[in-house]
């Protein structure tokens, strides 16, 4: 894929849409192009957060380790960003994130994410909007299980 390409891909990532073109091909000429088959691992859970990836063709699934065994918490498509939140606040892989499909990536370093968004802070309130909404997901999610949890328990004491 050309450079051109990648830039035309960059600018569809909500997150990456209101940077100048020559920033964007800049971070695509930093960012490594990398390639998964279906089944694959992009990262491990617990792993250190050195990058950030943003999935230009193909899907991939968000799984979290739990006692019960690996749990599915997200699935990513083109244009999704994963892999921030370990940079951002550096701290070990949150989750495992797993090839569905053949899998293309630019694979971003955690200094050149952090670089794009000191240099452009509509880039930064972006990302805080989507970790902001997942948080919100999440705890809504939360929610119904632990109600969905008491009302079984509740039914069981009777």
């Amino acid at each position: 894929m050309l450079l051109n390409d990648e830039v035309k891909m960059l600018r569809q990532v909500p997150m990456f849409s209101g940077i100048a073109a020559a920033k964007l091909k800049l971070l695509a000429f930093t960012s490594e192009r990398v390639a998964y088959r279906g089944g694959e691992v992009l990262f491990h859970q617990g792993e250190d957060g050195d990058a950030a990836y943003v999935i230009l063709r193909g899907q991939a699934d968000v799984l979290v380790n739990t006692p019960q065994g690996e749990v599915k918490v997200a699935e990513l498509s083109e244009n999704s960003v994963v892999g921030e939140i370990a940079i951002l606040c550096d701290i070990a892989r949150t989750a495992t994130v797993r090839a569905v499909t053949p899998v293309e990536a630019l694979r971003i370093s955690k200094e050149n994410f952090c670089k794009m968004m000191m240099d452009f802070p509509e880039m930064m309130f972006e990302v805080m909007r989507v970790l902001a909404s997942r948080l919100s997901q999440t705890t809504a999610e939360l929610s119904a299980e632990l109600a969905e949890s008491r009302k079984a328990s509740a039914q069981g004491a009777h």
